[in-house]
């Protein structure tokens, strides 16, 4: 809705890693919103900035990074000002997230319905009973056979898909506002993968929970987002709507990256690849960090681009040569 203050409005936020290197611009200067009810995909190869993104909005970058620089307005309310107190009331409950490895949420030594239960009790008052039955249904949502077996297990004795999909019900306990998933599927079988994908869709259209999808898989956010932001080197490179961005890409490098899709690639003939590696982020190209790779560089890419709408409104690129033609 037009003037509704966004679940998440993220302002020119850098964090940065204090290195005996040097310093490690993870994230430098990203800027996107979420709506409410809006799923958004945050995608980029392996060390572009998209997990550090992540962390940083939730509180959880560890030293020696810290956020330098930016605003984080959570319904208005500044978290890179937010004291730790603030941010635990906040972490479960308002804000989760869901991590790649779900031993970072579960404990090996504790039963299922043990966490779970103290999940729900840590931030509401209720009855042990209640919160066992949200706990449950919660596995019931996410397609766990079984729940009331379940819950009196251990996380050693379940799968790793299945651990992921303990750890997701968890993140729902709470029908948190938003909600952060780092790259939650990677492990899932494809079955198991696209019935997650199909409920945390329908969440946020039933409850208006907003959702930030990190991954490196293009095909998995085609079908699930609302609009992405592609990221390369700590920058957004290209955001916009879903359909604009993969049908009518810009950026060189999200033309790479759709290309390098083995659907988009003609039977019995390689894989495309975008050549070279991504740079260290200790020793950043001058300009733009994608011109050493890039087919349509030139010596204009020498000088840092800013994020323009050269194709139409609300479908931003930081390249000085975009692929307009494709638009």
């Amino acid at each position: 809705m037009e003037g509704e203050i966004p679940t998440l409005a993220v302002e020119g936020l850098k964090t940065f890693f204090f290195t005996k290197l040097g310093v490690a611009q993870a994230v430098n200067g990203v800027s996107f919103t979420v709506r409410k009810g809006e799923v958004v995909g945050l995608v980029g190869e392996s060390g572009s900035g998209k997990s550090v993104t992540g962390f940083s909005l939730i509180g959880l970058v560890d030293p020696p990074g810290r956020v330098v620089e930016g605003k984080i307005l959570f319904r208005g309310e500044d978290l890179a000002q937010a004291d730790e107190d603030r941010m635990r009331s906040l972490r479960g409950r308002r804000i989760a997230m869901i991590f790649q490895d779900p031993m970072m949420t579960l404990n090996p030594v504790l039963r299922i319905d043990t966490q779970m239960i103290e999940a729900v009790r840590a931030h509401e008052k209720i009855s042990e009973g209640d919160a066992r039955i949200r706990a449950r249904d919660a596995l019931v949502q996410v397609g766990i056979p079984s729940p009331d077996e379940r819950l009196k297990a251990y996380p050693h004795q379940f799968s790793g898909g299945m651990r992921q999909r303990v750890a997701i019900a968890t993140a729902l306990l709470h029908k948190p506002d938003l909600i952060i998933a780092d790259e939650p599927t990677t492990a899932l079988d494809v079955t198991i993968q696209g019935q997650i994908l199909h409920e945390v869709q329908k969440l946020c259209r039933e409850t208006g929970m907003s959702l930030i999808w990190i991954t490196h898989d293009l095909s998995v956010v085609a079908g699930l987002a609302d609009r992405i932001c592609v990221m390369y080197a700590g920058k957004i490179v290209e955001k916009g709507k879903i359909s604009d961005v993969l049908d009518s890409p810009l950026h060189p490098y999200t033309n790479g990256l759709i290309g390098s899709v083995p659907s988009h690639n003609r039977r019995g003939q390689p894989l495309a690849q975008i050549p070279g590696m991504t740079p260290s982020l200790l020793n950043l190209p001058q300009g733009c960090a994608f011109h050493p790779r890039c087919p349509r560089a030139g010596a204009s890419c020498l000088v840092e681009p800013d994020i323009t709408e050269p194709a139409k409104s609300d479908h931003q690129v930081r390249c000085v040569n975009p692929h307009l033609e494709t638009s």
